[in-house]
């Protein structure tokens, strides 16, 4: 059972994550704490991790992309990663609904990952260690990427405004695809392409790609 947490870093997991448990009545502080939770920035995590002494503690990170051996020389380690974008404001409501991956390499060390998880308000899913590089790409698709048309949409004339409601649709719709490569509307789609390469040909190798990828997976 956890009862203490000594959360390491104030950015905006640790920072949500620390109020989060104090919420839940989990002690936060660093005497004699049942975990000690990483959430640093993913290059600082190894050398965080050499210089705890956490005791009977378990040492855990909350990077998506970085193995457990980064938490050497602690044996008792686990990752939890919220599936989920944070701002600044530590607000614990960020980890409602959300799912998280976690990873272990002992059956106590997922319980453990899971439990915090689920105190967390997180819903945790098993992620094997050897897949993390791939399940993070996977991740940056959907979140970072994401941005990244937003603002090819807006740099081509769509108000940004009006992209939040349509953007909202396709998830509320179950990613349905509609627009002209599902019509398969390919005079449409090269129209697309011209414009672009006329205004804004920063842009044309993304839309080809995208509109290439679409036609594979879709």
């Amino acid at each position: 059972m956890i009862e203490r947490v000594h959360v390491i870093g104030s950015g905006r997991v640790g920072s949500a994550a620390a109020a989060r448990l104090r919420e839940c009545g989990v002690a936060v502080g660093d005497a004699d704490p049942d975990v000690v939770l990483l959430c640093v920035p993913d290059t600082a995590i190894s050398d965080a991790s050499r210089c705890l002494a956490p005791g009977r503690a378990w040492v855990g990170h909350v990077s998506g992309a970085t193995p457990l051996a980064a938490l050497e020389p602690h044996v008792r380690r686990f990752s939890i990663h919220p599936l989920q974008t944070f701002d600044r404001s530590g607000d614990p409501a960020q980890f409602d609904g959300a799912w998280a991956a976690v990873s272990g390499e002992t059956e106590e060390a997922l319980a453990v990952a899971r439990e915090l998880a689920e105190i967390l308000g997180l819903r945790p899913f098993e992620l094997a260690d050897e897949d993390r590089t791939l399940y993070h790409a996977g991740a940056v698709f959907a979140s970072n990427y994401l941005v990244t048309l937003q603002r090819a949409a807006v740099r081509l004339g769509v108000p940004a405004e009006g992209l939040v409601p349509l953007m909202r649709g396709t998830i509320d719709h179950g990613f349905d695809l509609t627009g002209p490569i599902a019509r398969g509307d390919w005079a449409t789609v090269e129209a697309h392409k011209q414009a672009i390469r006329a205004k804004h040909p920063e842009l044309e190798n993304l839309y080809e790609t995208l509109a290439g990828a679409t036609v594979a997976l879709a």
